[in-house]
């Protein structure tokens, strides 16, 4: 009767447990994250999760064009489209020619922008170092290599997939 009892229990046993299944996790981590980053510039300034991306990579690279804000952020186009017109509404960024492609135009921030990027920027700094905080220096580098291994495992198994997840 054990083994019959014990047969039925291994036939229920769930194939996935959710909370131990790696993209849950990571999911999880993520969003923790992004919405304790979330905080800082949503309430400080009003920015949503794409409309910071939007200032963060335009205060690391000075200018991009549209298209090349949303691999960088993994947004989907609308919503990098979405954020940038409510930027440029805000007086955040504006839009110039781009004198080596007449089709299309480069993004920059005003110098409010700017202000809003420098401001924010530490404290986003800061919230990262508080979470990894937790793992030794040794173990931080650890972690940086994992997550560029899966990142770029991750990309080989959906090349074509553009996400709105995490700051």
């Amino acid at each position: 009767m054990a083994s019959a009892s014990a047969a039925k229990k291994e036939a229920s046993d769930p194939l996935v447990v959710l909370e131990q299944f790696l993209p849950y996790r990571l999911n999880v981590l993520a969003s923790l994250t992004s919405n304790a980053l979330a905080q800082i510039y949503a309430e400080r300034f009003g920015l949503s999760i794409p409309a910071w991306r939007v200032i963060v990579t335009l205060g690391q690279y000075e200018h991009r064009a549209a298209r090349d804000i949303a691999p960088d952020g993994v947004m989907h186009k609308s919503t990098v489209s979405r954020a940038v017109s409510s930027l440029e509404e805000r007086g955040l960024i504006v839009r110039r020619p781009n004198l080596e492609d007449r089709r299309e135009e480069l993004l920059a921030l005003t110098d409010k922008g700017r202000a809003i990027y420098e401001a924010v920027a530490p404290e986003a700094l800061a919230v990262e170092e508080r979470l990894m905080s937790v793992l030794t220096r040794e173990e931080q580098h650890t972690l940086v290599g994992i997550i560029d291994k899966l990142t770029a495992q991750a990309r080989s198994l959906a090349p074509n997939t553009e996400e709105e997840n995490g700051a």
